[in-house]
C-alpha cells in the first residue's frame, strides 16, 4: 500500500465510522459496518458491508427501504471526501450477526473470505 493509499484508507475509516454512528442511531437493528478495497482498482473496488443484529432486523429494514437510506448516508459521507460510489447497490451489501453465527460460528474473517 502506498503512502497515498494509507492516507486514503485512514480517511475512509474515519468517514465510515461517522456514517456508522448515524446509522446505529437511525436504523433499528443496525450494528456495525466494515469495508474492503483493492487500491489498484479504487474507487470501484470499494465494498461496504453493513451488519445487522438478526436476520429479522435485516429483513424488516429492507422491507422498509432502509437500504436506500443507508446507501444515501454512506454515499453522502464518502462523497464529502471525494470518494464516489459508482453503484452503491453493488458496493453496499448487508449481512447479520445471526447469519454469521449460524453459518460460520461467528468467524467473520472466514465468512468474508467465502463471499
Amino acid at each position: 500500500m502506498t503512502k497515498t493509499d494509507k492516507k486514503t484508507e485512514k480517511l475512509i475509516v474515519k468517514t465510515l465510522t461517522d456514517a456508522c454512528h448515524v446509522l446505529t442511531d437511525s436504523v433499528e437493528g443496525f450494528e456495525w459496518l466494515t469495508h474492503f478495497v483493492d487500491y489498484d482498482a479504487f474507487p470501484q473496488s470499494l465494498e461496504i458491508v453493513c451488519i445487522f443484529d438478526t436476520e429479522d432486523s435485516l429483513s424488516k429494514a429492507l422491507q422498509e427501504h432502509q437500504d436506500s437510506f443507508i446507501g444515501s448516508v454512506i454515499s453522502d459521507k464518502l462523497q464529502s471526501i471525494n470518494v464516489p460510489l459508482k453503484n452503491h447497490a453493488k458496493q453496499i451489501n448487508f449481512d447479520s450477526e445471526e447469519a454469521c453465527e449460524k453459518e460460520h460460528k461467528g468467524n467473520w474473517a472466514r465468512r468474508f473470505l467465502s463471499q
